[in-house]
């Protein structure tokens, strides 16, 4: 899987994966991570979600990279913004006020770049990510963020039963990824309803992950 895969998606707006309304373990749960009103949250291969929206409406900051900038435009568009862009190293920058998002590849985005977060909130990138490249990304995103804490949602379900994304996390992989960082809980566990694609029994966890 490579850039083009998600380039492909977005060009043909072949994008199931979005949700038309905040994601509702968003919802129930962000309150897990302690924030105070304009706390600024990181959210990794963001898309367009309305998750984004949800976050400003409540007070938040937001801080996102995306690999599409179809995405990023219509995100905008549909919060009713005219951001300002600008480039910064290898990425797009697309700003308005309380919002960043940072068009490009996530491995160009550096500390520097990214500037301070509180919190990470990933709904969409670990999932989309295949196994050769989650140990790269969890490294780069502890780095880039300085191990902010996180609210990390992710599904479980047989592999051998659908091709991903959205890739299927195993808990045991996330304790891989990030137990020597972080304490972890699970604090919430479902059952997809209908499954996963309607193709499969599956489980979606949904993690806290703080500070040691």
């Amino acid at each position: 899987m490579d850039a083009n895969f998600w380039h492909r998606k977005w060009g043909k707006n072949d994008i199931a994966f979005h949700q038309n309304e905040a994601n509702p373990l968003l919802v129930k749960y962000f309150r897990e991570l302690s924030l105070v009103e304009g706390s600024r949250i990181f959210i990794p291969l963001c898309g367009k979600t309305r998750d984004i929206a949800w976050l400003l409406t409540n007070g938040y900051r937001v801080a996102g990279a995306e690999l599409s900038k179809i995405a990023i435009v219509q995100l905008f568009a549909e919060l009713g913004i005219e951001p300002k862009i600008s480039s910064v190293g290898e990425l797009e920058h697309s700003s308005a006020t309380n919002i960043d998002i940072f068009v490009g590849d996530i491995f160009d985005l550096s500390s520097n770049i990214l500037g301070l977060v509180d919190a990470i909130y990933d709904r969409a990138a670990l999932v989309a990510l295949p196994v050769e490249m989650r140990n790269q990304y969890t490294e780069r995103l502890m780095q880039i963020t300085d191990k902010a804490p996180q609210l990390l949602i992710c599904y479980e379900y047989d592999q051998s039963m659908m091709e991903g994304p959205p890739f299927s996390i195993s808990n045991e992989e996330i304790n891989q990824h990030y137990a020597d960082s972080y304490e972890l809980t699970l604090i919430a566990s479902t059952n997809v309803s209908g499954g996963l694609k309607g193709k499969c029994t599956a489980i979606e966890n949904v993690w806290l992950l703080k500070n040691v």
